[in-house]
C-alpha cells in the first residue's frame, strides 16, 4: 500500500503542478492582452495572481511596469527589490529599480542601485547616466558631471548625456562649457528642441537677447506647442523690461493653449510689472481656476512682485 500510495501521490502532485502551470499561463497572457489594450487594473490583477502561483521574472517585470503606469510606485519598488534578490546579476533589473527610485526622489537608493549595476558592467552608459541623475537630485553637481563624462566616453553620441551635462554646467553658471555640449548636439541635429531651448536661455541670460530669441523662434516654428520655449521667451523679455513684448508672447501662447495655467500666471506677472494691476489679477484668477493647487505659489509671487515694483509702478 505504501508503494501504491507513493505512486498515486506522485501522479496527483504532477497533475496539480500541470494545472498550476496552466493557470499561470492563462493569467499571464490574459494580463499581457489586457495591458496591450490599456486595461491596466485588470492586467495588474492577472499578473498579481500569476506571480502568486510562480515568481516568474518576466511577469514580475510586467507587473512592476503596470504599477508604474498607474502611479503605484511603492508597489513597483517592492517587485523590483524582489527581482534583485532573484536575479542579483541583472543590470536591467537594477536600472529599473533606479528608475522607480528616481520617480520617488529617493536619490540615495537610486545611486546605490546604479553603483551595483556599474560594478556588474562598467561599460553600461545608462548606469552612469542614471547615476548622474541621482547626483543631480542630491545637488552633487561635480560628481554628476563625472558620471556624465564617463557615459559620454562610452558613447560619444549619447545625446541625453550631453544635454544633462549642459544643464548641470549651466546651473553652475559655466556658459561656455554648457554651450560646448549643446553645440555637440546641434552639430548632429540642428533641430533638437531641448538643445535649442537651453542655448536660447544661455544666450538671453548672457546679454545676447536677439540671438536667444532667434533660437526660441526656431523651436516654436518646429513645435508651436513647446511650453518651455514660450516661458523662456517671455521671461527673457521681462528681464529686459520689455513688458509689451513679454505680454505678446503669452497672448500667442494662450491662443494656442488656452488651458495652460502657467501662461496666465506669467502674463499676469508681466502685466503687474507693467503696472496693469487689474489685468494682472484677472490673469492670476484664471491661472488659479485652471490649476487650484498653484494658488499659494501665485499669491506668494504676486506679493513679491508687488513689493519689488511698488515704487516704479504706483
Amino acid at each position: 500500500m505504501g508503494l501504491l500510495s507513493s505512486l498515486f501521490g506522485g501522479e496527483k502532485k504532477k497533475e496539480n503542478n500541470q494545472q498550476e502551470n496552466k493557470n499561470f499561463d492563462i493569467l499571464k497572457y490574459d494580463g499581457i492582452r489586457a495591458r496591450n489594450i490599456r486595461q491596466l487594473p485588470y492586467a495588474i490583477k492577472c499578473f498579481e495572481e500569476a506571480i502568486a502561483l510562480k515568481e516568474d521574472a518576466e511577469t514580475m517585470e510586467l507587473l512592476a511596469a503596470s504599477y508604474i503606469q498607474t502611479g503605484k510606485t511603492d508597489e513597483a519598488r517592492v517587485i523590483y527589490n524582489r527581482l534583485t534578490e532573484i536575479e542579483p546579476e541583472s543590470t536591467k533589473v537594477l536600472l529599473s529599480l533606479a528608475g522607480v527610485c528616481f520617480i520617488q526622489e529617493d536619490y540615495a537608493a537610486m545611486k546605490e542601485a546604479c553603483q551595483k549595476a556599474i560594478a556588474l558592467d562598467d561599460k553600461n552608459k545608462t548606469a552612469f547616466y542614471l547615476a548622474s541623475k541621482a547626483e543631480v537630485g542630491e545637488k552633487n553637481y561635480i560628481q554628476a558631471i563625472v558620471m556624465l563624462t564617463k557615459a559620454i566616453a562610452i558613447d560619444e553620441d549619447f545625446k541625453e548625456a550631453y544635454q544633462l551635462r549642459a544643464e548641470v554646467l549651466w546651473n553652475m553658471r559655466q556658459p561656455k562649457e554648457a554651450l560646448d555640449d549643446i553645440n555637440s548636439i546641434l552639430s548632429k541635429d540642428s533641430e533638437d528642441e531641448d538643445a535649442l531651448v537651453l542655448k536660447a536661455e544661455i544666450c538671453a541670460a548672457t546679454g545676447k537677447l536677439e540671438e536667444g530669441i532667434s533660437y526660441l523662434d526656431k523651436v516654436l516654428s518646429l513645435n508651436p506647442f513647446n511650453e518651455k520655449a514660450y516661458l523662456i521667451k517671455g521671461t527673457s523679455f521681462l528681464e529686459n523690461k520689455e513688458f509689451d513684448q513679454a505680454i505678446s508672447v503669452y497672448d500667442e501662447a494662450i491662443e494656442l493653449s488656452p488651458e495652460n495655467a502657467k501662461f496666465y500666471q506669467e502674463r499676469g506677472r508681466a502685466k503687474l510689472l507693467k503696472g496693469d494691476k487689474d489685468g494682472s489679477v484677472e490673469d492670476l484668477k484664471k491661472a488659479i481656476e485652471l490649476n487650484p493647487e498653484s494658488e499659494n505659489m501665485i499669491n506668494g509671487n504676486y506679493n513679491n512682485f508687488s513689493q519689488e515694483n511698488k515704487v516704479g509702478i504706483y
